[in-house]
């Protein structure tokens, strides 16, 4: 039987376990990286990487993780791709899915990446949407973790607006048992809809 292909567009995407499986392999990769021994866990596979917002961080770390892990990268701007000159999302995302094992995409509207992700028979990777921010607080919780030796029932304080950034810490808080303590201005507060979806999802921190 063909296994169900995963999505990853937020935290919740995942348990809490496979979360803290992420950051271990991350963890391993790492450290080989840091020797120079890099193990390539993806000969032969190719990432569509479509940036409908520039990015400096998030298009260089992909593209050299691909590349490193055996793979290649196709880097997609809008200007270059039929999506940006009125190509639905669903048929790029059939497109994409006949040439490449996988699909990021850093977009505006968090429904945009949504789509993409019903439509694609590949694995689609939120790379920044204006809703979540996933793979930054992937990074966040790796650092911590360095530092403090663990990530799960720690207190993080969070000073800002209530932005995409914020709404993935709170999802991170949901599933890792997190303490998680906000000041941000009264008209920058995260919305009451995303509050209320990371209460409904439970768990703790929620």
């Amino acid at each position: 039987m063909k296994k169900a292909k995963r999505d990853f567009l937020e935290l919740t995407d995942l348990t809490a376990d496979e979360l803290l499986d992420l950051l271990d392999l991350a963890a391993v990769l790492k450290r080989e990286r840091s020797r120079g021994k890099e193990k390539p866990r993806l000969p032969g596979k190719t990432l569509a990487m479509i940036f409908e917002k520039p990015s400096t961080r998030t298009r260089v770390s992909f593209e050299v993780a691909i590349c490193e892990q055996g793979g290649r990268a196709v880097v997609l701007a809008p200007d270059e791709i039929q999506l940006g000159r009125g190509e639905t999302i669903r048929d790029t995302a059939r497109v994409l899915s006949r040439y490449c094992q996988g699909i990021v995409l850093r977009t505006f509207g968090h429904e945009r990446v949504v789509e993409l992700a019903r439509a694609a028979s590949v694995p689609v990777i939120n790379g920044l949407s204006d809703l979540t921010h996933p793979c930054q607080i992937l990074a966040d919780l790796l650092t911590i973790r360095e530092l403090l030796g663990r990530c799960e029932k720690i207190s993080v304080a969070y000073i800002g607006d209530g932005n995409n950034v914020l709404h993935s810490w709170m999802m991170a808080s949901s599933l890792l048992a997190i303490d998680l303590r906000v000041a941000s201005p009264p008209e920058y507060a995260p919305p009451a809809k995303v509050v209320e979806e990371v209460r409904r999802r439970g768990g703790p921190g929620s």
